[in-house]
């Protein structure tokens, strides 16, 4: 393979930062890294090399007729543009001018209309548009291609007060960058930083003032893995909310000695292996934990026993993949975790009844005050508990358990699926025989729809019938579907699907059975 030539003609060369690689640049709507500047044969003229943020930007891997210029992360991820289309981005404070101060003369230069007389404003310019810049406390540049912080201490001539600032998808490069503009805001408290590719610090710790009040960053989108984060954390001693959704993060290594003032945690939508989520017990203040759409199939604190794990108070596991109850299980050592959000997950639907998934899930994790953000109250948790004790009695006795405490000697493999079970019989005591039945499955016709009760629903609204079901069924914050199939019509079902008619508005009659669907 031969190797690229990098020599630069000096005409080109002159309108290019002399540190042009690893630059970042914006081309068409589309964020960049400078990766090769040279020429590119037999092309004539100077050509960047760019590996794309979004590699369906891209063309190829860094190679041209078998030469291999720059490397990529992903096989189409680059392409060569010529220096003329691709801009270097400014410093922060010209997308300061641009943004704020061009709209403050916009609205200065306006003729204001005050009833039949014409008022121009004039002879405030330069007071007001210093004033309120300098004022500023929220200061927004989004998709404004800053790319360096300016003039040294201009910064702080010119924002001083910012308590909130949005970087989000510019052309920082490195963390070097983004100190340089924050240590000249020393009250600022919220960064955003989404969308952006920085190089890690050779020293975070050189710059203590660039971060010295800062409690939220985000950090969404930005390639980072969590080790590359552990090694920026330093940066942040006061951190106290961090969302970093999107990323590359894979496994979660112990945070030993940083980050141990984070309240919220967003790991979102990244690719966690299984096992990863363990280390996290060792950040003592974390409140609320994010894990929805990271496809976690297990979670194992295989260390600790329940109510021993220190992980806090909000665990999101929407959309995920657990197939398994002894995940729910482990959910029940986590010390402080009193809200559960797992929407549309594969487990609630392997039960027959969903109603009864809930009421499972409830009586496993014992502190939860709120399911899919619909709250457990003291009777709902009674009856769940209750409920899981009678469903799974028989199988308690089969493994040895028994009503006299000195022999209740249930398995192992028993006390591994059911942890909770033990205590739930020393709180309401061991169910009698009569209630050791087998659950049958849900059936709206036997259990709802007897010969006395049908004229009264039939009679009802169908928002109504619906109120009294999720009442009946114990499953708040689900969603109802309700239809019905008639023997008159084999094959057949029908979708009542107008909460505002009444039943009977769809000639249900005797015999006829109503299915009830949630999610």
């Amino acid at each position: 393979m031969r190797v690229p030539d990098q020599t630069q003609p000096t005409t080109m060369h002159e309108c290019l930062p002399s540190d042009a690689v690893g630059k970042r640049v914006a081309c068409d709507g589309e964020r960049g890294t400078v990766r090769f500047v040279g020429t590119v044969p037999p092309t004539a003229g100077l050509w960047l090399g760019v590996e794309w943020d979004n590699p369906d930007r891209g063309k190829h891997d860094g190679s041209h007729e078998g030469v291999h210029y720059f490397t990529c992360r992903h096989p189409k991820g680059g392409s060569f543009v010529r220096p003329k289309k691709a801009s270097f981005g400014v410093d922060y404070l010209t997308a300061i001018r641009r943004r704020y101060e061009m709209e403050v003369q916009q609205v200065l230069g306006e003729e204001i209309q005050i009833s039949t007389r014409t008022v121009e404003m004039v002879g405030f310019e330069a007071i007001t548009e210093k004033q309120k810049v300098e004022n500023l406390t929220d200061v927004a540049l989004r998709l404004c291609e800053v790319s360096s912080p300016g003039p040294p201490n201009e910064i702080r001539n010119t924002t001083p007060h910012v308590l909130m600032l949005d970087l989000c998808g510019n052309l920082l490069c490195c963390w070097d960058d983004v100190m340089a503009v924050t240590e000249q805001m020393e009250e600022l408290k919220e960064l955003q930083l989404s969308h952006n590719r920085l190089r890690v610090p050779s020293n975070p710790t050189v710059r203590p003032r660039a971060f010295s009040c800062l409690r939220v960053l985000s950090l969404t989108n930005c390639a980072l893995t969590w080790p590359q984060l552990l090694e920026c954390a330093p940066m942040w001693p006061l951190l106290e909310e961090l969302y970093a959704s999107e990323n590359d993060i894979t496994e979660l290594q112990k945070p030993n000695d940083v980050l141990q003032s984070l309240t919220v945690l967003d790991l979102s939508t990244n690719p966690l292996v299984d096992g990863a989520v363990l280390s996290i017990g060792e950040l003592p203040r974390l409140e609320n934990l994010n894990m929805s759409k990271t496809g976690l199939s297990t979670l194992r604190f295989d260390d600790a026993m329940p109510g021993k794990v220190y992980v806090g108070h909000c665990l999101g596991k929407k959309r995920d993949l657990f197939f398994d109850w002894s995940v729910i299980n482990e959910l029940e050592k986590l010390q402080s975790l009193v809200r559960l959000s797992c929407r549309q997950n594969p487990l609630l639907s392997q039960e027959r009844n969903p109603g009864t998934a809930m009421q499972l899930l409830i009586a496993r994790v014992g502190r939860l005050e709120a399911l899919n953000r619909w709250t457990v109250l003291p009777e709902d948790r009674r009856g769940a508990e209750l409920d899981y004790c009678k469903m799974f009695g028989l199988e308690w006795l089969a493994s040895g358990g028994h009503r006299d405490p000195q022999q209740n000697r249930p398995s192992a493999e028993f006390t591994t699926q059911h942890p909770r079970y033990q205590s739930l019989i020393q709180k309401y005591g061991a169910p009698e025989d009569s209630e050791l039945k087998k659950q049958e499955p849900f059936a709206l016709k036997n259990q709802l729809l007897s010969e006395s009760f049908s004229l009264l629903l039939n009679s009802m609204i169908v928002q109504k019938v619906k109120g009294l079901l999720y009442r009946l069924l114990k499953i708040p914050g689900a969603e109802l579907k309700l239809s019905y199939t008639s023997s008159k019509m084999e094959g057949k079902e029908i979708e009542i699907d107008n909460d505002l008619k009444p039943l009977q508005f769809y000639s249900i009659e005797d015999g006829d059975k109503v299915l009830v669907r949630w999610l």
